[in-house]
């Protein structure tokens, strides 16, 4: 009889409660967490509407965020990769060759074959394409930035170095292309089998990288000067974090704008970051409207 009133409260069976409501807030979450991001997507296509019609652009975004997955809030890191290109090329080719592409970036880099693909369909493009950089466009990210005919960047956003990275294996840092070479040679008849082996792939890759820079710029600058610029960023004088602002953009003699549209910051905050255990930065908008000052024998001017 004690067991009955325990598992029964006023004729309801708390344990089937308890299992309906289990699974109520099983399908809930997920549902909550499909309804926030379909209210995200659909703002985010409203913005990119708007940019649309007011510049007369078709305009592609390729943001990199680190995401959360689900209601469970597994991190996900983004880079540049192959299924990336796809989509990109894929909305660049369905743009009518008369159409000028806006694309916007915002990326740590990712894979060499994807960027280049992406970089030289830009460049493929008839039209006029410009790259927009409200943030960073590191690796990668600067080398399809490269391929577009002009570059529109907040005056604090920044490119990266395109020396590439050579993979060492699982579990290991990738090291630069040109650190390995420098190392391979101060060591001569000493250097082993395998450092001679990552030189030689090192010296490949810094080679193959030179010549698709040289191609996405052909059009753009002499061969001489594209060359340069391709040296420069390859030749590993920075490290592949090192920030390539504005002004040294415009000193390799490319068109750079330090200015871009205000809705893409609109368009940014669309693009949530997943929470981290870390402090908060907290600030109120801007303009404050000003407060008129209490008059108790106080000058103000």
């Amino acid at each position: 009889m004690g067991l009955e009133l325990a598992s029964q409260v006023g004729g309801i069976d708390i344990g089937a409660l308890v299992w309906w409501l289990f699974w109520f807030i099983f399908i809930l979450f997920p549902l909550i967490t499909y309804l926030q991001h379909h209210s995200l997507k659909t703002a985010r296509m409203r913005i990119i509407s708007r940019l649309e019609k007011k510049y007369g652009m078709h305009f592609i975004t390729m943001i990199h965020r680190q995401e959360r997955i689900g209601f469970l809030g597994i991190p996900v890191y983004r880079y540049i990769d192959i299924e990336d290109s796809e989509e990109v090329l894929r909305a660049i080719r369905n743009t009518p060759k008369d159409v000028p592409i806006a694309l916007i970036l915002h990326t740590p880099g990712g894979l060499v074959l994807a960027a280049a693909q992406i970089a030289m369909a830009l460049k493929n493009h008839p039209a006029k394409k410009v790259a927009i950089i409200p943030h960073y466009a590191m690796s990668g990210g600067t080398l399809i930035a490269l391929a577009a005919d002009e570059i529109w960047m907040d005056e604090s956003a920044v490119l990266g170095p395109l020396d590439p990275q050579i993979s060492m294996g699982p579990n290991q840092p990738p090291l630069p292309a040109p650190s390995i070479i420098k190392v391979a040679r101060m060591k001569g008849d000493r250097a082993g089998d395998n450092m001679l082996v990552l030189a030689d792939i090192a010296e490949k890759a810094i080679n193959e990288m030179r010549d698709i820079i040289m191609k996405v710029l052909e059009d753009k600058l002499p061969p001489e000067k594209a060359e340069e610029v391709a040296k420069v960023l390859t030749d590993g004088r920075w490290t592949h974090d090192y920030p390539i602002t504005a002004d040294i953009i415009r000193g390799l003699g490319l068109k750079v704008k330090t200015e871009i549209p205000p809705e893409i910051y609109t368009l940014m905050s669309l693009y949530p970051q997943a929470h981290q255990h870390r402090p908060g930065i907290e600030y109120l908008p801007l303009p404050v409207k000003p407060t008129t000052p209490e008059r108790r024998g106080v000058h103000t001017i």
